[in-house]
């Protein structure tokens, strides 16, 4: 596979290829603004990499992605369009976006996680109606901690009622993407992935409360999902680095083509033996790698006729670890159980 191309090379090491990723195609071309300052969340470093890359990553044996896998993400980040991962449990579907976002130095990994209530706004944002009314009441039955002198009956802004969820904050404009993970979008309701299609295509979203109150308070600050103040003007938010985005997929349900054709697709296969020995030494050392090779193989005869998950394997050579034979298989095979076992 010719490498020049790649922006993201799947090294590990944080670099600035970012830099050069192309100007987008005319029609994912963004405009909005004014860009947020620098040195801001998404600028921080992700306090997650840690627990979702390894302890021990840089000490593993380097594993690079498939050449398919590096392909769908650089045409995702190319393209400017969302990346749906599908395969079974335990595949490393979420970790490809913290992976990402830790080697093209691309900040906190924002995370949108989808239930079967989920809808459209939580992503976007929380407008805290409730609250606000209780406000209005006790500051017009004479004041309350935190009101001005002599500002009975008013509020100290619509802003401080408004949170911007993952998505929401995902879409502000920034001069670099933000990394969004939704996760596990095949949970939500059958309404959810249509619902996602225009802000996926505009990379905007107008939020009423703040479009209604344009004329006398144009600039309106609000909190974001990383619990930072930023301006939201004439109650819109437009992107200009369109986010990269995963979207994950257990595949326990189809998705409509027209959320299909607007993203990049990846399926993710079980993890062969080199790469749960490399998974196992980037999170629990070398020691546990070669103490727990017989779990993997054990592991992968297994996984040939059962569903069963990588952190299973994780959790299972961890806690042997500590244990002596025959209470070490014991623990094994209790923690390694068949996921798709009828109940």
């Amino acid at each position: 596979m010719n490498e020049e191309w790649l922006i993201y090379r799947g090294v590990g090491e944080p670099h600035d290829g970012i830099a050069a990723l192309p100007d987008p195609p005319p029609w994912r071309d963004f405009d909005g603004g004014p860009v947020g300052e620098p040195g801001g969340p998404a600028e921080t470093a992700d306090g997650n990499v840690a627990r979702r890359l390894g302890a021990h990553r840089q000490a593993a044996e380097l594993h690079r992605p498939e050449p398919e896998e590096l392909e769908a993400i650089n045409a995702a980040l190319y393209l400017r369009r969302p990346l749906l991962v599908t395969g079974y449990p335990g595949t490393g579907k979420s970790t490809l976006a913290h992976a990402v976002a830790h080697e093209l130095k691309l900040g906190r990994v924002l995370r949108w996680p989808v239930v079967s209530r989920t809808v459209l706004q939580e992503g976007l944002y929380r407008y805290d109606a409730i609250a606000r009314l209780q406000d209005v009441q006790i500051a017009a039955s004479g004041g309350a901690p935190g009101t001005a002198p002599g500002t009975a009956g008013q509020t100290s802004g619509i802003g401080k009622y408004i949170r911007l969820g993952p998505l929401g904050t995902a879409l502000l404009p920034t001069e670099r993407p933000r990394v969004l993970l939704i996760d596990e979008l095949d949970k939500s309701d059958i309404d959810l992935p249509n619902d996602l299609l225009n802000v996926l295509e505009e990379g905007e979203f107008a939020l009423p409360e703040l479009e209604r109150v344009a004329d006398t308070e144009p600039e309106v600050q609000v909190l974001t999902d990383d619990g930072a103040k930023v301006t939201v003007r004439g109650g819109r938010v437009r992107c200009r680095a369109f986010p990269f985005i995963i979207l994950t997929s257990n595949g326990e349900r189809d998705f409509p083509a027209a959320l299909l054709r607007r993203c990049i697709q990846l399926k993710l296969g079980q993890p062969g033996e080199k790469r749960l020995a490399t998974m196992v030494r980037a999170h629990l050392g070398e020691e546990a790698a070669q103490l727990g090779a017989d779990l993997i193989r054990e592991f992968l005869s297994r996984s040939q006729s059962e569903l069963v998950a990588a952190d299973q394997l994780l959790n299972a050579i961890y806690l042997t670890h500590y244990a002596a034979p025959p209470t070490r298989e014991d623990l094994a095979d209790l923690l390694i159980q068949r996921l798709d076992r009828p109940r």
